[in-house]
């Protein structure tokens, strides 16, 4: 139904236009439905809505495409991060192994084990 003021009269909304033609109704002068949505009101409060999901869809997805750009820049921090501490392993695991090589020479050295020993005490070898 269309409600137009200047003649008070009830029309059937034409459904084949979007807006009432203004041979019909005046836009200021037409309303929607019911008597009391103001088609005009009813126009740019429908604008308004569709503006505001189109300005928050563009937020999002300007969101997230910042947050990929930041969450690609974060695992290279991560795999430095990951190498810092593969590295300080390895050195850990390098200190540990001469420890380790200059215990077994003590205890070779003491047994006469360690060939370019000075050591009185040698292995019999036969010859």
């Amino acid at each position: 139904c269309l409600w137009c003021y200047t003649n008070n009269t009830c029309i059937d909304y034409p459904v084949r236009s979007i807006l009432p033609p203004s041979s019909l109704c005046s836009l200021s002068d037409a309303r929607w439905g019911v008597c009391w949505i103001h088609f005009e009101a009813l126009i740019i409060a429908i604008a308004v809505v569709a503006g505001l999901i189109l300005v928050s869809v563009a937020v999002c997805c300007c969101y997230c495409c910042y947050c990929r750009r930041h969450s690609r820049s974060t695992p290279d921090e991560e795999e430095e991060r990951l190498a810092r501490k593969r590295e300080e392993r390895r050195l850990q695991s390098l200190q540990r192994k001469h420890e380790r090589k200059l215990k077994h020479d003590e205890i070779r050295k003491k047994y006469g084990l360690l060939q370019d020993s000075d050591n009185p005490y040698s292995r019999f070898e036969n010859e």
